[in-house]
């Protein structure tokens, strides 16, 4: 659930801010931070604001891609590959941040793999991310075996079925699918990616094959776009309710920590991805 950022208009809110997205929370002023998502964005939150109180609606708002890699997964990758650099999908912990040389996101996790200074890439955990970036970068990626248990859900087959019944349709899809399902599908790209094709191709219908809350706000960008099912709901991100946003705050229980040496280490990963970004233009 992403809970977009509230005008301040009373002083409870000059204080706190919602945040939809951790790479934000560098640039709010609020002291407090609420983390309206799963745990690995609120620890992200922390590492770029440490100053900051980071709040988490609910403990157990996890993540199975996130706890799908271990930093001791990170070393026996890199035992097997020694003299590859290891990006990992911001979609991690931090942990694991610290324990890579640099982060990517879905957006610009091609640019950032040819960039690096290895003809062989590691690439953590997204196996499906990996091999979909792996079709478009310069570079032989190898690849950690995590996925998203919403993502992982849709198959090509579905895309077929789908536009049998729904001709004229286009068929949308977040690379972190399955390969055969981005191949199938007329787009793949990032929201903001997915936001700027809709937005540039103006399709009468469209299926979003991404996670239901997700869909649901780029759909709200877009309202002149008919958007269409399937809806696969994370669980997780289910969890982060308003009730309990409210209640946090009242609160202040749950404050999300980060051992001040995993944190430096993350941020340096964190911060190489803000660099390289900004010197590829992106």
């Amino acid at each position: 659930m992403n809970v977009h950022q509230p005008k301040r208009n009373n002083k409870l809110s000059d204080h706190y801010d919602l945040m939809p997205s951790p790479e934000l929370a560098s640039e709010v002023e609020a002291d407090i931070i609420v983390q309206a998502g799963v745990h690995f964005m609120a620890e992200t939150s922390k590492i770029l604001s440490p100053e900051k109180t980071v709040l988490m609606p609910d403990m157990e708002a996890g993540c199975s891609l996130a706890e799908s890699i271990t930093a001791e997964g990170i070393e026996e990758m890199r035992a097997k590959y020694p003299s590859a650099p290891v990006v990992s999908y911001v979609n991690t912990t931090a942990e694991v941040k610290a324990a890579s040389d640099i982060c990517c996101t879905s957006s610009n996790a091609v640019q950032i793999v040819n960039a690096m200074d290895s003809d062989t890439v590691i690439m953590t955990p997204d196996q499906y991310l990996a091999q979909n970036v792996a079709n478009e970068a310069d570079k032989n990626v190898v690849y950690w075996p995590g996925s998203c248990i919403v993502h992982e859900q849709y198959t090509a087959n579905d895309l077929r079925d789908f536009r049998e019944w729904n001709p004229g349709t286009r068929l949308i899809a977040h690379p972190e699918c399955p390969p055969d399902v981005v191949a199938e599908a007329d787009f793949s790209g990032s929201t903001s990616g997915i936001i700027k094709y809709v937005t540039d191709e103006k399709p009468e219908k469209a299926m979003l094959i991404t996670e239901c809350s997700m869909a649901s706000n780029i759909a709200d960008e877009l309202p002149e776009v008919d958007f269409v099912g399937p809806c696969n709901m994370c669980p997780y991100m289910k969890k982060i309710t308003l009730e309990k946003i409210l209640y946090v705050l009242h609160t202040m229980d749950d404050q999300v920590e980060v051992d001040p040496a995993v944190a430096e280490k993350a941020r340096h990963s964190v911060q190489a991805m803000i660099d390289l970004s900004k010197k590829l233009g992106l």
